[in-house]
């Protein structure tokens, strides 16, 4: 099941601005915004229906360059799973965005891997149950 996915923007600024009246009349609003000290790299927004995020942006890590970046997450129903989907994606080829663990600045229970596709988009395997 898709938890969330995210696009990159070229334009962070303009385009939480465009997505926040654009998914108003949905009822989306920004539910998250996290900056570089969080993320390591990139300012990040989170739109949704509270209380949770499913449609991210995410700042180009070069000015004025989105590319083709997508981000996909996938909610699996346990660590376990999110373990297994790690490992295998890399003996498939993937190379590591994020090893599993916890990322307690989404919420206290979310447990998460990351892996950069073949075309280098950003696939997430996700739970949020807390074992």
């Amino acid at each position: 099941m898709i938890d969330h996915v995210g696009i990159v923007v070229t334009d962070f600024s303009n385009s939480r601005a465009f997505y926040e009246k654009a998914l108003a009349p949905i009822g989306y609003a920004m539910l998250m915004e996290l900056g570089p000290e969080i993320t390591g790299t990139v300012r990040v927004a989170g739109f949704g229906i509270a209380p949770k995020p499913d449609f991210w942006i995410s700042e180009a890590r070069s000015a004025g360059t989105a590319g083709n970046t997508v981000h996909v997450a996938l909610r699996v129903d346990s660590r376990a799973l999110v373990d297994a989907f790690h490992a295998a994606a890399l003996a498939a080829g993937g190379r590591d965005n994020g090893a599993p663990g916890i990322r307690a600045h989404y919420h206290p229970n979310y447990y998460g891997a990351f892996v950069l596709d073949p075309d280098g988009h950003n696939i997430e395997a996700v739970c949020h149950d807390p074992v």
